[in-house]
């Protein structure tokens, strides 16, 4: 395990090679002692989650599944009176449960969504927003950037469930998830040039990432809003579904996802991610060298020979992510 910790990649040519950082986001870590159990609705099972009961995480609800879940978290971003806009202290709250997830190797899938009903995320605060010094602008979309950053690096699969509206930087906090599913009711869109200002956590990179220079473009440049089905169609989203009355079904089959991927193997997933995200961005033979690299961390793993001894005597492998 000490060996897979925060692996990074280091360029050098056409090759590529692995290396250890301080970061430790493969060793296990404990859910934190202030969550409390609370039921859940609407899953399909009858699991529970766990959900934080700690004093001023309200805007940020953190879930641990159980049962056949278990690996499963769900983030639920809950700002009712605000649309979930991206405050200072939203921005906070994430960026402290994600270093928490960094470090937890039990967690196999996370799922970004809305406790809010109809929308997902509207974007920066613009009453906030307008409060502030234009000293202060800059070092707070540094803050928000580094959160979508820090959400794109999470080690393990992440999927963003858009029920709602996700406009700006909510789409550009769904962009930084691996998986984005949505509702055909659902809105998005970078519309940040109606304001006279640019999209600047990440969507000016990741939106053109996911749909090509020349559409990015004038997606950005006219401010257009989509649905979910014209999203789809264009690349931007991975799965689109229909609204259902509770207003949770794109959550529903983002959770349906994550346990496709809850059997495989958690280092697996999270060197086939590393591999994928880092070869994507060089050439194809640093790439090549980059999954070389990925896979010899595999080899000496405990769940390998698992899944060779399930094989061979035709059961359901148990891996533990060691």
């Amino acid at each position: 395990m000490a060996a897979l910790a925060g692996l990074r990649v280091l360029s050098c040519g056409s090759g590529a090679r692995l290396t250890s950082c301080a970061a430790s986001w493969l060793l296990p870590r404990s859910p934190p002692a202030t969550q409390v159990q609370v039921g859940l609705s609407g899953c399909g099972h009858g699991e529970r989650y766990y959900s934080s009961a700690e004093k001023g995480e309200d805007e940020l609800r953190v879930r641990y599944l159980e049962g056949d879940d278990q690996g499963i978290v769900v983030l639920g971003i809950n700002r009712p009176q605000a649309k979930n806009a991206i405050s200072k202290g939203l921005v906070k709250s994430m960026m402290k449960m994600i270093d928490s997830l960094k470090g937890n190797n039990k967690v196999r899938t996370v799922v970004l969504r809305s406790e809010v009903p109809g929308v997902f995320c509207a974007g920066a605060d613009l009453k906030e927003r307008a409060k502030m010094h234009p000293s202060e602008v800059g070092p707070f979309v540094t803050k928000a950037r580094a959160l979508m950053n820090e959400f794109a690096n999470l080690p393990m699969p992440t999927i963003a469930a858009l029920d709602g509206a996700a406009l700006g930087g909510g789409l550009e906090m769904a962009m930084a998830c691996d998986i984005i599913v949505a509702a055909s009711s659902a809105k998005m869109g970078l519309v940040e040039t109606k304001l006279a200002i640019i999209p600047g956590a990440g969507g000016t990179q990741r939106l053109p990432r996911a749909v090509g220079v020349a559409l990015a473009k004038e997606l950005i440049f006219s401010a257009r809003v989509l649905d979910g089905n014209e999203a789809k169609s264009l690349g931007l989203v991975s799965h689109v579904v229909e609204q259902n009355d509770a207003g949770d079904a794109a959550f529903k089959r983002a959770v349906a996802l994550a346990r496709e991927f809850t059997p495989q193997g958690p280092i697996a997933l999270r060197m086939a991610k590393l591999a994928i995200n880092q070869g994507i961005e060089v050439d194809l033979a640093t790439g090549l060298a980059i999954e070389e690299a990925c896979y010899a961390q595999i080899i000496p793993t405990k769940d390998r020979i698992e899944g060779l001894l399930a094989f061979k005597e035709k059961r359901p492998p148990r891996y533990k992510g060691e």
